[in-house]
């Protein structure tokens, strides 16, 4: 058996981007994160998993307690990806990040990005 662990649908207001302007303002970004476990048997303790509060506070950390704006979603990845892969339990990770409010020529799209990072 094949277990994973998500978190859906998580915003966070901040200020990054690839602009100066949108260092000025929150925007908000929206994470979608899915670790597939080591671990095949079945699980009864929360040591044996990853908590999905984890995932939650891992994107606090990089969204909300670095000291510069981060300019590119494929940087926040990186470092979001950086934190839970220390978890031993975690043998591949998902990192999708939306940008809802991106500066776009025109309206329409959604701004996204996904990392998949696999445990060698």
């Amino acid at each position: 058996m094949q277990w994973r662990v998500g978190l859906e649908g998580y915003e966070v207001m901040a200020t990054h981007g690839y602009y100066e302007y949108e260092h000025e303002a929150d925007q908000p970004f929206v994470f979608t994160v899915w670790a597939t476990l080591t671990q095949g048997s079945s699980i009864d303790t929360l040591d044996q998993t990853l908590n999905y509060a984890d995932l939650q506070l891992a994107i606090d950390k990089v969204m909300l307690e670095g000291n510069r704006p981060i300019r590119l979603m494929e940087e926040m990845a990186d470092q979001i990806i950086a934190i839970i892969s220390m978890h031993a339990c975690v043998n591949q990770l998902s990192v999708r990040i939306e940008k809802p409010q991106a500066p776009l020529p025109h309206p329409g799209g959604l701004p996204v990005i996904e990392a998949i990072w696999q445990r060698n």
